[in-house]
């Protein structure tokens, strides 16, 4: 490809590129959409060119004396001039250059287009400097541009050469721009200017506008500290910040004003003075009073206008504040050579970045100025004051004003570097924006500076001005005057969205904040950093000290407030300024009301779940609180800590305010302006109750000694009175609590008034128990007599109503007057009038005696309390309990002395725990009377008896050993049957149900037993039988657990045959006797009988009744010689082999895995003399490893090889037994080497052999089930597959390679089979002998089968060798079978011949001449003819693979290519068919027509039609064999593919489901397969809507192995689930049922093309093709 692009580039020829200069520069022009574009990039020049003046001349075509109308004049030439530097070389070389910028890095010009904005007016600019021109014309009047240069004529005086003069002809003569407007673009342009210094407009001859500008002198101003001065990628380092004072003079014509745009003007009202003239016209004037009539007056004529000379010089100037940044810059060298790229200019290395601010002052004179203009258009200078409502009016100058506004107030100038209409700044290109956006970080940092010097300008004033807690009104005024310069600041500062690019404003604000942490900002005290400033929030309003923003400010500056909330600058107030606040000072009465209201709030609207949060807050604001009470320094001052307060008075509490109050109290001023319903609940105070009120009342600060006695209770009774009156007053309302507490308050004080003087209140009595008329009665001083509620309280407070009772004691118990009897009378007596505390006092007093029992003697009366003693009762004396002496008189249980003994205590029955002592009593007859009483009243008395509470207590009687014993309740059962373990037995009782009562357990836990057993086993089997007897009773109360533990315990006594020790064993290592336990096996495992009972319990512990498989082969491995010793000869061993060949899956993997390795298997060696025939020759037993012992599977090679080879036992089991071990089939030992003669050509034995075998073969087959065969009876038909050949001789070589064997032998043979690969079987005949059938019948089944067996050979050979006459006598059914077989074949071939000749019966529509196509099927020509003799069963067979590709066809159109169908699994080959005969699916000759589609359409129709439902519920194998081997060809999907009986199981939706005889436990398929079942029915009721097809022709079969996933029989058509579940179940149960849906789309697509062609060839391929795409749209339908 570059060989033949560079030999075209070298045969080419060059052509110049041409622009089209006019369009090119036109479109650059129409990039610049701002006004003034042409002055704007001349102004800009002339500043690069270091001009301090300049001048702007409109021309018309000719000039008058007087002033024009500006508006309508029409202009012919624009001329600007300027005073800067001539143009040199380099310049004139650039002017007529587009697009290459001035390269100065100091210039602001950068894309060199600027010049060529006067195209936008002119077609012809002459330019002059120096003493050079340039005119630029458009040559021809066409799109070429052209320059021409000269030299002025020295004629022209040299002042005219100080100017650069750019002359504009017009392209059409049109009016001035707007005079006024552009006078205000020129004032905004000057500003930034470098040099250029005064800018003159003339229109002709006469100077509408000079503009000054006057610069003073740069003040340097430092850097506030902790501002960060480099940039964020460090490319810029601000050096300096200056302020410089711009002064702008402006001489201005009036008609100027007069041309501008007008502003809006303010609609004024006029206020016209009411008229007091009478009506009808009468003036106000009259002459000395009279009312002489006068004439109307007449209107006034307006008053004339001011004429003003248009050419008037108006003068006006503004005055601004610069502030102006140095900053250094430091690039690298790529960034530095990508702007270089982008400019055409190396980036300065410093650079100035300047910003107009307007203090406060400046911009209200501005504004005040502003509103005082009287011409429309407003000042010429609006365009330079500050925007402090965001309104946009601020811009970017990069060099003159761009359309970029900055988004605060002022305006920003710095060497940006703009896009190419210079409208905006440059964010879009990679490396230009980076530069952009580190100039705008200087941005913000110059805001930021110029900020923090206007606050701290304010805060120097507000400290020097305004004196702290100063009220004056002049300080107010200063103070509001300082907050409103500094919400200017703020405002001016506040960033608002900058347009176009909102980029800007977020770049300045982000550096503006990013410079430093902290912000100063104005406060109500002041300016601080805004870390220290909080929002304002009217509930702490009692915060006087803590700088909060003034509401002005939030009001007035909302954005910038939201802006620092946003950043976290400024915070809401928050408890530690609170605390720090109240540290700071005391507060005033209604500051601390304030606060605590405050707190209340905040405690009620705090969520429960936080309240605890708020306790250690609360105790901080409690600590720091100081209240201030009364004139400060006077002595009403009071300081009180709140930290000291614990309670609060309720208004409508009974106390006096006019008494003595705890120092604890909230004061009384502050609590009745709180909420008292939340005082409680927000602080740790409780209200001052009475009770805490007495306390401190009769406390010693009220009571001492110093302290005043009219409030002195110990000894004022007025006083005392009172307080009782108080008390009586509140003593409905207390609680009994209260009620004790002011008793116990009272008790020990005199606040009794008596006659006897104050008392306190026990030595106080009532006037009615004054019996000796000398003991203080309660008398109050005010004479008030006491009442019902007075009396009530002064009981309650002690005073007596009777005589002490100790004087009863002193004299009727000390005298020993009076009995027990008569001193509970006198008690019942007085018993009401008893106080609480004399009943406590008298029942602890011991004054009662006990009945004296035999045996005390004559030793001194003791008095008990009544609570030491029992009730005089018989059976409590009988228990030898103290019983109170009750004398001679009769005990009654309900009398009142009885009932008040009791209330003193008087035990009516012994407690529990002293019974139980009883019950276990050394004294042997108090112990039954004792386990009576328990037993009587355990119902009543004792309902909380619990045997667990006596647990060591030995107060059961038990028997151990058949002796009595006392027991406790651990040791002690009720089931008399552990007595044969040794345990405790209960004694039995008189009351049967004593255990029951006594809650005696039955048995010992099962842990114990477990114990026992592991700790002493039974010694021998008598007491073995006993214990596993009580054992078996108990198995369900065993844990697993413990059944395990007692599997593998040496428990179970045995005894060896020849000795009489006693060995323990573990239950699992025991079996139980029985009659069909063997000899054998007894030898070898350890059997046992203890009894059924005992057996049981054996059982649950791991005993079974006989090893298992697993057992048997272990013993087998452990020592396998001995298990042969002990088996008696190799019948017996072999018995055992055959059951564990029989159970070989019952063994473990392990375990077989170590019987591959052992010696275990029998074989048998030939012993004798070569002469010696086989029956007479001895046989040589010995146990060999699997690998080590041959099957039998050729008896010609045994004959030769058996002396060297030990063999198998030749029994079905067990070969397979040995083989799956490891054991290698002889056959596969010994290699055969054929060797013949010449061929005998068209021999009659080999075609009569091969005729007989043919023959005869379908009868062997069909006897033949126990295998399946390598290839078909239909394949073995061909001549090219089956060929028989015959030699003159045949020899056979055959060697044995079998480890260190190596034999050989030779001998000759009448016939041999061989076959190489898949190629066809070859079957030799020897000529020279007669044809021995059973060797062709021998190798005939190793090439025929994968295992022959010796039997197969045999009855191949008699079937051969016998007349079908004989084999009929025999029971072989020939003559059914070939009828039927050749019935069925005439039928097929006339149903195929009727087909065909359906297909031929409709010829199609004529077809071109040239049209070749063969009649479908496509390939029928070439496809081998059917099989016409009876089949066997085939193998499950892969589809053809012609059927394949159209499958895989159809799959590529639905985009898959993994997916799984079929009706079988795939194999490693499929055979083709034989030829033969048939007319069925024959060759059909040639027709030059195309078969209509409608012929195939209704074979499909037919096919679809033939399925139906499957009526049998048991589909047996043999019989569908018999239909398959007549009838069927080899291709077919049956039931013939497998090898065992079908029967139903069930139905789910509507849907039969069969299963193979295999399968262990039928029933149990559908409710184990159901879910799987439950998702492929539905996937079979859309495919068969699909087809059209009857629900009920759809089947569903489960086997475990073979390679069938459907077949068709008889229409029925069968899936195989197990298939279904491997494949698909898993992607439908997750919801990915495509790939399901088109495998069995397929699938049933190929069963149905069954009903129309039997074997697998170019037809049935066809036609599954045709069925699946004919309803291939609907089945895309019915998915998607």
């Amino acid at each position: 490809m570059t060989e033949s692009r560079d030999a075209l580039w070298a045969a080419g020829y060059d052509e110049s590129v041409e622009v089209n200069q006019r369009a090119l520069i036109d479109k650059v022009l129409a990039r610049y959409s701002g006004e003034f574009t042409v002055f704007r990039e001349l102004l800009q020049n002339g500043d690069d060119a270091q001009a301090t003046r300049v001048e702007i001349h409109f021309q018309t075509a000719g000039a008058t004396q007087a002033l024009p109308d500006l508006k309508t004049a029409l202009c012919s030439q624009w001329v600007f001039k300027n005073n800067g530097q001539a143009f040199r070389k380099e310049d004139w070389d650039r002017l007529k250059k587009i697009a290459e910028g001035n390269p100065q890095e100091d210039k602001i010009g950068a894309f060199g287009v600027g010049f060529y904005s006067l195209f936008s007016v002119t077609d012809d600019p002459l330019v002059k400097s120096g003493d050079q021109w340039m005119g630029f014309y458009w040559k021809d009047s066409k799109d070429q541009l052209f320059a021409r240069r000269g030299t002025l004529p020295p004629s022209e005086e040299d002042p005219s050469r100080i100017w650069t003069s750019f002359e504009m002809p017009l392209r059409q003569p049109i009016p001035m721009p707007v005079a006024f407007d552009f006078t205000r673009f020129l004032a905004s342009s000057i500003t930034f200017m470098t040099h250029l210094a005064e800018v003159s407009v003339y229109f002709d001859d006469k100077r509408l506008v000079r503009l000054k500008k006057e610069t003073g002198i740069p003040k340097a101003l430092a850097v506030p500290k902790g501002l960060q001065s480099r940039s964020g990628l460090g490319m810029m380092q601000v050096t300096g910040v200056n302020s410089t004072s711009l002064r702008i003079q402006a001489d201005t014509m009036r008609c100027v004003y007069s041309s501008g745009s007008e502003r809006p003007k303010p609609t004024v009202v006029k206020q016209t003075k009411p008229s007091s003239a009478p009506l009808l016209g009468f003036s106000w004037f009259s002459s000395f009073g009279a009312t002489t009539p006068q004439r109307a007056t007449t209107p006034l004529p307006p008053a004339p206008e001011e004429v003003v000379d248009p050419l008037t010089i108006n003068e006006t100037s503004v005055s601004l504040s610069i502030y102006s940044a140095q900053v250094d810059v430091r690039l690298d060298k790529q960034l530095a050579a990508e702007l270089h790229r982008s400019t055409k200019k190396n980036p300065p290395t410093k650079v100035k970045y300047e910003l107009i601010y307007t203090a406060k002052d400046e911009y209200d004179a501005s504004k005040k100025e502003d509103e005082q203009q009287t011409f429309a258009t407003g000042s010429i200078f609006q365009g330079l004051r500050a925007d402090i409502e965001g309104t946009g009016s601020a811009r970017v100058f990069i060099g003159h004003a761009t359309g970029q506004t900055t988004g605060l107030g002022g305006h920003m100038a710095s060497r940006f570097i703009p896009t190419v209409e210079r409208e905006s700044i440059d964010l879009m290109d990679r490396n230009v924006a980076m530069w952009n956006k580190e100039l705008l970080w200087v941005g913000g940092f110059l805001a930021r500076t110029a900020y923090e010097r206007e606050l701290a300008d304010v805060n120097e004033l507000w400290n020097g001005a305004i004196q702290p807690g100063s009220p004056s009104s002049k300080d107010s005024d200063i103070r509001s005057w300082l907050q409103g310069r500094a919400l200017h600041a703020l405002k001016f500062f506040t960033f608002h969205q900058s347009t176009p690019s909102m980029d800007v404003s977020a770049l300045l604000e982000a550096a503006f904040f990013s410079c430093a942490p902290d912000l100063p900002l104005i406060s109500t005290n002041g300016v601080g950093p805004a870390s220290t400033v909080r929002l304002p929030d009217p509930a702490f309003a009692f915060l006087k000290e803590l700088r909060v923003i003034p509401d002005d400010v939030v009001a007035s500056a909302p954005t910038m407030v939201q802006t620092l909330k946003s950043r976290g600058l400024v915070k809401p107030i928050v408890f530690q300024d609170v605390l720090s606040e109240l540290r700071s000072h005391p507060l005033a009465e209604a500051d601390m009301v304030a606060c605590l209201n405050w707190w209340i709030k905040m405690q009620s609207t705090t969520s429960p779940d936080r309240q605890h949060q708020l306790l250690s807050i609360r105790a901080e604001l409690l600590s720091a609180a100081v209240l201030i009470l009364g004139t400060p320094g006077s002595t009403e001052e009071r300081i009180i800590q709140l930290g000291g307060i614990k309670t609060f008075m309720n208004p409508r509490s009974l106390i006096p305010l006019d008494g003595p109050l705890p120092n604890d109290l909230l004061p009384v001023s502050i609590s009745k302006q709180l909420p008292i319903a939340s005082i409680a609940a927000a602080f740790p105070w409780t209200e001052l109750s009475i009770v805490e009120w007495l306390r401190y009342v009769c406390g010693p600060l009220v009571t001492g000694p110093t302290c005043p006695v009219n409030f002195n209770l110990k000894l004022s009774a007025p006083w005392a009175e009172r307080i009782i009156m108080i008390i009586t007053a509140a003593w409905p309302s207390l609680s009994n609590d209260h009620k004790s507490q002011i008793v116990a308050v009272l008790k020990d004080v005199p606040c009794i008034p008596t006659s006897g003087g104050l008392k306190v209140p026990p030595e106080a009595y009532f006037l009615q128990a004054d019996l000796f008329h000398s003991l203080p009665v309660v008398m109050f001083p005010s004479g008030t007599p006491i009442k019902t509620a007075q009396e009530k309280v002064l009981q309650a407070l002690g005073v007596r109503k009777h005589v002490d009772l100790q004087v009863v004691f002193d004299r009727m118990v000390k005298t020993n007057e009076w009995s027990i009897f008569e001193l509970t009378k006198y008690l019942v007596d007085v018993k009401s009038s008893l106080t609480a505390a004399e009943w406590s006092k008298l029942t602890m007093t011991a004054a009662f005696l006990k009945e004296v029992q035999p045996g005390d003697g004559d030793q001194k009366k003791k008095q008990y309390l009544a609570k030491q003693l029992y009730e005089p009762v018989d059976i409590l004396r009988q228990l030898g309990l103290p019983i109170i002496d009750w004398g001679e008189h009769k005990w009654r249980a309900s009398s009142d002395q009885a009932k008040l003994l009791f209330d003193l205590g008087l035990i009516r029955f012994p407690p529990l725990k002293q019974l139980i002592s009883l019950c276990a009593s050394p004294d042997a007859k108090i112990r039954p009377i004792a386990l009576k009483y328990l037993l009587d009243n355990m119902g009543t008395r004792y309902t909380d008896y619990s045997p667990a509470d006596f647990y060591e207590i030995p107060y059961l009687p038990a028997l151990k050993d058949g002796a009595p014993v006392m027991g406790t309740p651990k040791d002690v059962f009720s089931t008399p049957d552990w007595t044969v373990f040794g345990f405790q037995t209960f004694a039995p009782q008189a009351q049967p149900d004593a255990a029951l009562k006594l809650k005696i357990q039955q048995h010992p836990p099962t842990s114990q037993l477990v114990q026992r057993l592991r700790a002493t086993p039974p010694k021998d089997e008598l007491e073995a039988r006993k214990w596993f007897t009580v054992l078996a009773t108990r198995i369900p109360d065993f844990s697993s657990t413990q059944l395990g533990q007692l599997s593998q315990l040496p428990m179970v006594p045995v005894r060896a045959s020849d000795s009489d020790a006693v060995r323990w064993l573990p239950p699992t290592q025991c079996f139980f006797a029985s009659k069909e336990n063997t000899k054998f096996h007894s030898k070898l495992f350890v059997f046992v009988d203890f009894g059924t009972a005992a057996n049981g319990f054996l059982s649950a512990c791991g005993t079974k009744s006989s090893p298992s498989i697993e057992e048997v082969s272990l013993m087998l491995l452990s020592n396998p010689h001995r298990f042969y010793e002990l088996s008696d000869g190799p019948n017996n061993f072999l018995a055992e082999l055959r059951n564990i060949a029989i159970n070989h899956r019952q063994i473990s993997s392990a375990t077989l895995a170590k019987l591959r390795k052992a010696p275990i298997l029998l074989g048998t060696l030939r012993q004798g003399s070569a002469d010696l025939d086989e029956e007479e020759k001895d046989l040589k037993y010995d146990l060999k490893r699997p690998d080590e012992i041959v099957l039998v599977d050729d008896t010609n090679a045994l004959q030769y090889f058996g002396d060297y080879l030990f063999t198998a036992p030749q029994e079905d089991i067990l070969e397979e037994f040995y083989e799956r071990l490891g054991s290698r089939r002889l056959s596969s030992l010994v290699k055969e080497e054929y060797k013949t003669t010449a061929e005998i050509k068209d021999s009659r034995t080999a075609a009569d052999i091969r005729a007989l075998i043919l023959e005869r073969l379908p009868l062997f087959l069909h006897e033949h089930t126990h295998a399946r065969t390598r290839v078909s009876f239909n394949w073995l038909n061909s001549d090219a597959h089956f060929i028989v050949t015959t030699f003159g001789k045949l020899s056979v070589t055959k060697t044995l390679n079998f480890g260190d064997i190596r034999k050989s032998r030779t001998q000759e043979a009448s016939a041999v089979a061989k076959r190489v690969g898949a190629g066809p079987i070859h079957l030799w005949l020897a000529g020279n002998t007669i044809v021995d059938l059973y060797e062709v019948a021998t190798s005939l089944n190793r090439l025929l089968f994968d295992s022959p067996k010796t039997n197969d050979a045999l009855l191949f050979m008699t079937i051969l060798s016998t007349d079908l006459k004989a084999l009929k006598r025999r029971g072989y059914n020939v003559d059914r079978i070939l009828r039927q077989q050749n019935a069925l074949r005439q039928a097929a071939l006339e149903e195929a011949r009727q087909n065909n000749a359906q297909l031929m019966s409709k010829p199609p529509p004529p077809m071109p001449k040239t049209t070749t196509t063969d009649l479908a099927p496509p390939s029928l020509e070439k496809s081998p003819h059917p099989e016409t003799a009876p089949v066997s069963p085939p193998e499950p067979k892969p589809r053809p693979p012609s059927m394949m590709g159209s499958f895989q066809q159809l799959k590529r159109k639905l985009n898959l290519h993994s997916e799984k169908s079929g009706s079988s699994a795939p194999e490693a080959e499929s055979a083709p068919s034989a030829p033969g005969p048939s007319k069925v699916s024959g060759p059909k000759a040639p027709t030059k027509a195309v078969t209509p589609l409608s012929h195939i359409s209704s074979n499909i129709d037919m096919a679809i039609q033939a399925c139906r439902p499957e009526s049998g519920n048991l589909l047996r194998n043999r019989e569908e064999m018999q239909q398959v081997q007549e009838s069927l060809n080899e291709g077919y999907c049956d039931i013939s593919g497998r090898a065992g009986d079908l029967k139903v199981v069930g139905e789910i939706g509507g849907v039969k489901v069969y299963v193979s005889q295999e399968v262990p436990e039928p029933h149990k398929l559908i409710p184990t397969k159901y879910d799987a079942v439950g998702r492929f029915v539905p996937m079979m009721t859309v495919l068969a809507q699909v087809y059209n097809l009857p629900l009920t022709s759809l089947h569903i079969f489960y086997d475990l192995d073979g390679g069938l996933i459907a077949f068709n029989r008889g229409g029925s058509i069968f899936f195989n689930l197990r298939y279904y579940e491997a494949w698909h179940d898993a992607d439908v149960k997750a919801g990915r049922l495509q790939g399901a849906y088109i495998s069995w789309y397929f699938t049933l697509a190929h069963e149905v093309a069954h009903n129309l062609v039997h074997p697998h060839n170019s037809e049935h391929e066809f036609y599954f093709s045709a069925i699946a795409e004919k309803h291939f749209m609907r089945f895309a339908t019915s998915i998607s």
